[in-house]
């Protein structure tokens, strides 16, 4: 079982164990070692977001990957999927991300790709751990004082703005109006210049990071804030980005609030109509709604579903040869694309979808009729399985006895912060809200933090 990496990475407080300088050298000597198995001189391609631990991250990180015999190169600030795109397409071993993505600003975090542009299996991130705690019984703390982060160079940059223009060719917005929310992260440092060259009139927010502000009361943590904004704006269509842009959610022209599963839905017809949806199966995950695979059904297209996490969903999708998966936090996957997910991509797909159907985005996904659904997140102390809890295993059982298969119960822990996360869908408010109650009530007496 993994200690240090989640279902996206390493990821804690910034300054604090596992994102202490001693354990981030080791996290880059560790990595640089392992990779030597393929390359004499194993080659880093480095991305951040805009936290500010970031530098002092990326400067000790880069003095372990160097120690560990890699050469190491930084693209600046740049969004997660850029990081994949660049280590893929420029053959690097790897690409490092240091971004804690929807967390708070205080957080940080490391993502790995390998050199294909996928997120590294879990058998590759245990033998990494392995390491990393071998080598913390000798290594000294460096002081990030004393290091220097690698010079950028944002030619990275102005390659993976070229590669999303191509990904839709002849996209012109001529004449459209467009809300685009950057979270105060590393979308800041590409919307700008992608949406210009789309000829739309593109009014973006929440593009000026200090900091501190990423995520802060705004991006897709917070959709309601582009879905406000778009509409006082009159513009047709509203987006919004998490702190590392590895995924968007979408606002319609009344405001609405469109996720993950709306995209999956929009996007599943259209490829199908055109050819591209394979096996006519889309994967989504266990969060995402049962109105989405109504609505699937109905148009005979068949829904999977996969544990939470991207990389997940796109093994599921690998196994079953699938060309659309997604979750409803909208990370959302188009292999014939992209490696993973990347919301700016996503922006950029719907956009299209939209501009050729002579629809608005409300009218493509109207039918959707979403079951009432809540979330609660419970902060814990410990991540105990929970099925050994007797009185969470108990409101659990209780729960799907009583809705029977109409609703669903889906009960679990974040996988990078220190939350349990209760999931109830139900044909009825009530009925759906007095399970959810019951359920975090007992995780909260049993492991409340």
């Amino acid at each position: 079982m993994r200690k240090l990496f989640g279902t996206d990475g390493i990821r804690a407080v910034a300054g604090e164990p596992p994102l202490d300088p001693k354990t981030i050298y080791a996290v880059g000597t560790a990595l640089a070692h392992q990779l030597k198995t393929n390359s004499l001189q194993p080659s880093i391609i480095l991305g951040t977001d805009t936290r500010e631990s970031s530098e002092w991250i990326a400067a000790v990180l880069t003095a372990g990957l160097s120690d560990g015999g890699a050469s190491v190169e930084s693209a600046g600030v740049i969004t997660t999927p850029g990081v994949a795109w660049l280590a893929r397409n420029h053959r690097f071993s790897a690409g490092v991300v240091i971004s804690a993505s929807h967390n708070p600003w205080h957080d940080n975090g490391i993502k790995v790709f390998g050199g294909d542009g996928y997120k590294l299996p879990d058998e590759t991130e245990l033998r990494i751990e392995d390491e990393i705690f071998r080598q913390l019984e000798s290594i000294a703390a460096p002081d990030p004082e004393t290091l220097a982060a690698p010079t950028e160079n944002h030619s990275f940059r102005q390659d993976y703005e070229r590669f999303l223009v191509s990904a839709v060719p002849g996209l012109c917005l001529e004449g459209k109006k467009v809300v685009v929310d950057c979270a105060n992260g590393a979308a800041s440092a590409i919307a700008p210049g992608l949406f210009k060259q789309l000829c739309c009139s593109a009014k973006l927010t929440h593009a000026s990071p200090d900091g501190r502000n990423i995520n802060a009361d705004c991006g897709a943590l917070h959709p309601e804030v582009v879905g406000a904004e778009t509409k006082a704006s009159g513009a047709d269509i509203g987006i919004t980005f998490d702190g590392d842009a590895d995924r968007a959610l979408f606002a319609c022209r009344h405001g609405k609030v469109v996720n993950g599963d709306a995209v999956l839905l929009l996007a599943a017809r259209d490829m199908k109509a055109r050819g591209l949806l394979n096996g006519g199966t889309v994967v989504a995950t266990t969060m995402s709604n049962m109105g989405l695979e109504a609505a699937l059904r109905r148009d005979r297209i068949k829904m999977l579903r996969a544990p939470v996490g991207d990389k997940y969903v796109l093994e599921m999708m690998q196994a079953n040869h699938s060309s659309l998966g997604g979750e409803q936090s909208g990370h959302i996957l188009f292999p014939h694309l992209a490696t993973t997910g990347d919301g700016l991509l996503t922006a950029l797909v719907v956009l299209d979808i939209v501009e050729r159907s002579d629809k608005r985005l409300d009218e493509l996904v109207a039918d959707l009729k979403v079951f009432p659904q809540t979330i609660v997140n419970i902060r814990v102390k410990e991540k105990k399985p929970l099925d050994q809890i007797e009185s969470v295993a108990a409101c659990i059982r209780q729960a799907e006895a009583s809705l029977n298969g109409n609703g669903r119960v889906v009960v679990r822990y974040s996988g990078t912060e220190p939350l349990a996360r209760v999931m109830i869908e139900a044909e009825s408010e009530d009925v759906m809200q007095r399970h959810a109650d019951a359920i975090a009530g007992a995780i909260r007496d049993s492991l409340g933090a």
